[in-house]
Formats: C-alpha cells, structure tokens, sequence
C-alpha cells in the first residue's frame, strides 16, 4: 500500500469550486469518451448518509483499454473497465476505483476543502493515526502535464478569467492570490501482488497526480462557462451531458445488467470522495520502453481474448476466474519479461 497526500490550491473560493468541480468532471468526460471507450455513468442520484447527511452517489465504468501503456495492455482483457464509485458530501468527498480483473488492485480518494493555501497539516490527522504519508503540493500553473493534454486556452500562466478578472498566474501566486482555496487528497493505491506491487503502486500514484492537475487546471480554465451557473443549473447540465457522454461510447460488450435498486447507507464500506476525472495513460519514464527498439516476441502487446461464449451458455456479469485463468499465467510471464527487458537499460 502507497499513501500520499495530495495538497491543490485554486484562485476560487470552497462555494464556488462546488459547482466548478461538477461542472469540469461532465465536461472533461464527455471529450475524453469515444465510441466503446470514456466514461458511461451508471448512476447519479441523491444520498444520504447517517455521519455525513445528504450527498449524491455517482457510479461510473472507466474504460481504457487503447488508452493503456503496452505493458499493462499485455495482462488486461479488451473488454477491461475501472468501476468509479463516489460519495459527495461536499466539502468532504470520497472516491474508490476497483477492477473486477484485478481483485487485488484498489484506489481510495478521500478529498477534504477548505479555504486556505495548504498549510493545515493536521486536516488528516484522524484518519493517519499510525500511518505516515508523502506530502505533495501540486501546482495548477507551473506543474507540467502530459503533452499530449495540453491546450494553450487551458495555460493558466496567460489565461484571465474575463467574469472574476482573476489570473494569470505569476510565479509564487499562491502566496499573494485572493480568494484562495485547497483541494487535500489523501489517496492510497493498493496493488497486492508480489514483485510487482511497488513499481505499479507508483506509477498509478504518477497517473492519479496527472489526472488531479488536468482536472484542476480545467475547472478553472472553464470558470467563465460556470461561475454564473445554480446548482439546479449545473445538475441538469449533467444530466444533460450524461446522456450524450453515453450516447458517444455507445454498447461496448459484454452487455452488463444495471440494478435500479438505490443504495442503502450500509453499502458504504469506507471513505467516499468526489467524483474524478477519466485516468490518462502516460508511463513515468521507469515504465517506458525506448520507441525505438524492437520488442522481444516473447512479450506481446496485447493479449487476444478467445471468443465470447454462445449465447446459451450461462455468463457473470464480470470477467471471473473462469473467463481469464488460461491467460493470466501467460500474460503475467510476458509482463515480467518486459519489466526485465526495462531493467536491462
């Protein structure tokens, strides 16, 4: 288990960033979603909590098989999705990721805000009694993102807002701007398998801080098309990009039944948070191979799955044991065959 505290300021105030958060996430989904690939919500719907009062439940499937780095497309199925499950008690949320493929793997997002530059060090502190965790300021303006995400509209060196006359964001602006708000994450990446646990553990780290500095970039970058927005407004905006986002990826099989039964408190095991943005793909450079050397045969980039079973046969709503277990022992062998190859340079 990796554990690290995640500290994002933004030139907003608490109130404010509430409708910009949900504002960014529908839209930032629906660009990222294609045909058989993005974001399909599942639910979205009002709930109450007895510790935490109301909140809204969201639901959401993940999916990112193109978007995968070769070596994890090696051991993960076409038909792989994350299941986004979050708890919004604004200001205090909760987000766990889960994969059915991967029993053993799990993110938790637990997200308190408040309005301030990131100086409480003991917001946590109940939860971290006998666990130590990595602080990590991340810088909205000045941190780098992936190339392949940035757009010159979303620099927020050379963006002003034109409704709040707020921006551009000079070097040290958290320390003079006003208002100012911070967005604490406590996130732990779980990833039990041996010899593997401590280099996936971190690379998902890597892509949870891409996916939080894009999102907050966006919510900002986005602040003229929001700021005016009620929070009627804004639900019905995600209803309304809700169903086109699902239109877009369109039926991505295997088709999976939906209860309509709503959740009970009780169904709440652990700490929610807000609803996040699709995971991007980027390997840290420990995990990327060189684009110009060939691949060994002995580890493919992808693994074939056989064809699905007829239609009479009797299937789970999930890849079980049953569906992958003649692929796992061949698909792992490939996976550390490339990791060797990446320890050789």
């Amino acid at each position: 288990m990796l554990l690290k505290e995640y500290r994002i300021c933004m030139p907003l105030t608490v109130e404010e960033y509430r409708i910009g958060q949900l504002y960014m996430i529908s839209k930032h989904s629906h660009e990222q979603s294609d045909r058989g690939e993005g974001v399909e919500v599942v639910q979205n719907e009002p709930y109450e909590d007895p510790a935490h009062g109301q909140g809204q439940f969201t639901e959401k499937r993940v999916y990112l098989n193109s978007k995968l780095p070769s070596w994890a497309r090696a051991v993960v199925p076409k038909i792989f999705y994350v299941t986004e499950k979050a708890w919004n008690y604004y200001p205090y949320t909760i987000t766990e990721y889960t994969c059915s493929f991967l029993p053993k793997f799990s993110i938790h997002i637990e997200t308190k805000y408040e309005d301030n530059k990131g100086c409480n060090d003991n917001i946590f502190d109940s939860e971290l009694k006998e666990q130590e965790r990595e602080v990590c300021f991340v810088d909205i303006a000045y941190d780098e993102i992936p190339e392949r995400y940035y757009k010159e509209s979303e620099d927020l060196r050379y963006f002003k807002s034109e409704k709040t006359s707020r921006g551009m964001l000079q070097e040290g602006w958290r320390d003079s701007q006003d208002p100012i708000m911070c967005s604490y994450k406590l996130v732990t990446v779980k990833f039990e398998v041996w010899g593997l646990q401590t280099r996936v553990e971190q690379f998902v780290h890597k892509v949870v801080r891409d996916v939080l500095l894009l999102g907050h970039r966006q919510a900002f970058a986005w602040v003229d098309e929001w700021i005016d927005m009620t929070m009627d407004e804004v639900r019905e905006f995600e209803r309304t990009i809700q169903e086109a986002t699902n239109q877009k990826i369109g039926i991505f099989p295997p088709s999976i039944s939906i209860s309509e039964t709503p959740l009970s408190s009780c169904a709440l095991t652990g700490p929610a948070s807000a609803p996040s943005t699709p995971m991007c793909s980027d390997a840290p450079e420990s995990l990327s191979l060189p684009k110009d050397r060939p691949r060994k045969k002995s580890a493919p980039e992808t693994l074939t799955l056989p064809d699905p079973a007829p239609s009479g046969a009797t299937q789970g709503s999930d890849l079980g044991p049953s569906t992958v277990s003649n692929h796992i022992q061949t698909s792992t062998a490939s996976f550390n065959s490339e990791l060797a190859e990446m320890d050789e340079q």
